[in-house]
């Protein structure tokens, strides 16, 4: 928010201001800054995002307060927390909403008090926030799925009558998992793959995607040539359906974060694809723009998605072929952190270590 100061200033600072035709700077120091994530079915916010927001704060802002919290997909936490960050003297809030609906209201409660927001990762259709930045949620869909689609023909895994791939999407309560819905209908559209049958993930629960793939197991079996998951935990637990269906191999499941454990799936050949977004890109993206929101400064959008500014990153699909290349190479992970156990010998077949 810009500060105005018309009615106090001297003379001789508003008239430099006005000559030099740029608004009074404001300070980011000594500010206070909340850094409020979804949950913890995803193991990326507590190893990734938040500590990439805290070091890109911490070198742009030394004096900057972080405050950092987790609802762990509760929408009232959610909203204790968030009025604690406005009490606590927060003038940016970052913000990845538990629900993308009910995070309408906040947004509106924070402008009304001169606090900016920012949506991060999960945009908040309703209302339009400061900005938002995430990677490019319906490409990634789309990516995944395409991705699929390809694998299945190069491995002439044709369509055919009654089969089908299974489609797992995220929480219906968040609208990025809405946009990567979209992105995968769009990828698995005029493909010649019929979806056999598809699930909207409640709070994105590993548990609840294993539950309802065991049952679509039960009920098409060898007719399922395929899984579009929405993220690695959904995969997971899909993947851990087929398992205990006696399935070997698993069909082709796709995934997205790039977790630990879905890597170590690609390596073992039971998880297709994943999204190797690395979460640090887009939460120092998002302490540029708190930095610039408390500077007074407008943040550069190249696009804009419900009303609001935005930065969009875009993903890169990994599997077994690019791995090592999109992963290790880039000090995305280490290959001793992969490659333990019964991953070594898939390790040493993909040329992750010799």
């Amino acid at each position: 928010m810009k500060t105005t100061f018309w009615k106090t200033a001297g003379l001789g600072m508003l008239a430099a201001t006005l000559l030099s035709g740029g608004a009074l700077a404001q300070s980011a120091d000594n500010a206070t800054v909340a850094f409020l994530m979804p949950d913890q079915a995803s193991t990326r916010y507590e190893e990734h995002d938040a500590p990439g927001f805290i070091a890109e704060m911490k070198k742009l802002c030394e004096s900057c307060k972080v405050i950092y919290q987790n609802a762990d997909a509760d929408v009232a936490r959610q909203q204790q927390q968030f009025n604690s960050a406005i009490s606590q003297g927060a003038k940016v809030i970052v913000l990845d909403p538990v629900d993308s609906a009910a995070a309408a209201s906040l947004v509106k409660q924070a402008q009304g008090q001169g606090v900016k927001v920012i949506a991060y990762d999960r945009p908040i259709p309703a209302t339009p926030a400061d900005f938002y930045v995430s990677f490019d949620n319906e490409a990634i869909g789309k990516s995944i799925a395409e991705s699929l689609v390809e694998h299945l023909k190069a491995t002439n895994v044709e369509p055919g009558e009654g089969t089908g791939v299974l489609q797992i999407n995220g929480s219906p309560t968040d609208a990025a998992a809405g946009l990567i819905k979209k992105g995968i209908h769009a990828g698995l559209d005029n493909s010649g793959y019929a979806i056999l049958a598809e699930f909207d993930t409640p709070d994105w629960a590993p548990p609840k995607a294993q539950q309802w793939a065991a049952g679509q197991v039960t009920r098409f079996n060898k007719n399922i040539l395929g899984v579009v998951a929405a993220n690695d935990g959904t995969a997971g637990g899909a993947i851990a359906a087929f398992k205990a269906a006696g399935f070997d191999p698993v069909p082709p499941v796709t995934g997205n974060d790039a977790t630990t454990a879905a890597l170590q799936l690609i390596i073992s050949g039971d998880q297709y694809n994943t999204i190797s977004k690395p979460s640090e890109i887009v939460a120092a993206a998002a302490a540029n723009v708190a930095v610039q929101l408390l500077k007074g400064e407008t943040p550069k959008a190249e696009v804009t998605l419900y009303d609001t500014p935005s930065q969009l990153f875009v993903p890169a699909v990994v599997t077994a072929e690019n791995l090592k290349a999109e992963i290790i190479d880039k000090g995305i992970a280490k290959a001793e952190d992969l490659c333990g156990g019964r991953y070594e010998e898939g390790c040493k077949k993909l040329g992750i270590i010799e």
